[in-house]
């Protein structure tokens, strides 16, 4: 029988070491190991997510984007074939 996303399982192997750690810091906080590991690791998920789809910019970089944004430049030949190429792959009859 098939499992739910609800069941999954990821198996871990770690040292002795790490695992007494692990599982003393979940001790430490109510939580049952298992808890504890799908919480951290879901913190962890979310913030690399998190870096992965945030950019960063200087102040003096935002405000060169945001003047691009508000004044862009007109476009140059290569722009303008590039424009054309896709007009002509995308609006065939």
């Amino acid at each position: 029988m098939p499992q739910t996303i609800s069941e999954q399982r990821i198996p871990a192997r770690m040292p002795t070491a790490v695992y007494e750690k692990i599982f003393e810091a979940a001790q430490s906080v109510g939580a049952t190991l298992n808890q504890f590991l799908v919480q951290s690791a879901l913190e962890k998920a979310n913030a690399v997510l998190e870096e992965e789809r945030i950019i960063k910019l200087s102040a003096a970089s935002s405000e060169a984007l945001f003047a691009i944004m508000e004044n862009p430049p007109e476009p140059n030949e290569y722009l303008k074939q590039a424009m054309q190429r896709r007009q002509d792959t995308l609006c065939r009859k």
